[in-house]
């Protein structure tokens, strides 16, 4: 598995733990490496991520605008109706397209993959057509 892939699905699990406790994203950030971060078979924490703590600090900080840009291409959809992990793949995604020079195709599709691996195949084509309207406007 790719390394930027794996730090996307951390930096999901760090957003997704900010969203659930609403807190702070450097208490998610210290969570994650302290009791996420390790594995049964190698109870050695992860060395630090900085792609992952830069998303997930970066799209923390943004949320509400965010969440205003994924309102206005989610038709008929709340941001606080969508399932968490939609939600905060759709964070994660926009920000990403918004804030760093990786390709919008390589976001939407490493979105999509996280959508497959965290949620169900309505979510994946719900995601799809949010972040392909987000894309059009950065064109």
């Amino acid at each position: 598995m790719p390394a930027r892939h794996k730090s996307r699905q951390r930096a999901l699990q760090v957003l997704f733990l900010c969203d659930q406790r609403n807190g702070s994203v450097e208490d998610a950030i210290a969570e994650f490496y302290n009791t996420l971060g390790t594995e049964e078979d190698d109870p050695q924490p992860l060395p630090s991520d900085e792609f992952m703590e830069a998303l997930a600090r970066g799209t923390s900080r943004r949320t509400k605008e965010l969440d205003e840009r994924i309102a206005a291409k989610a038709s008929n959809w709340r941001i606080d109706r969508m399932p968490a992990v939609d939600r905060n793949i759709l964070r994660l995604a926009v920000y990403e397209i918004q804030a760093t020079p990786t390709p919008p195709a390589v976001v939407i599709d490493e979105a999509l993959e996280l959508a497959r691996e965290f949620s169900g195949d309505e979510s994946v084509a719900f995601i799809n057509g949010v972040l392909d309207a987000v894309r059009r406007d950065f064109s």
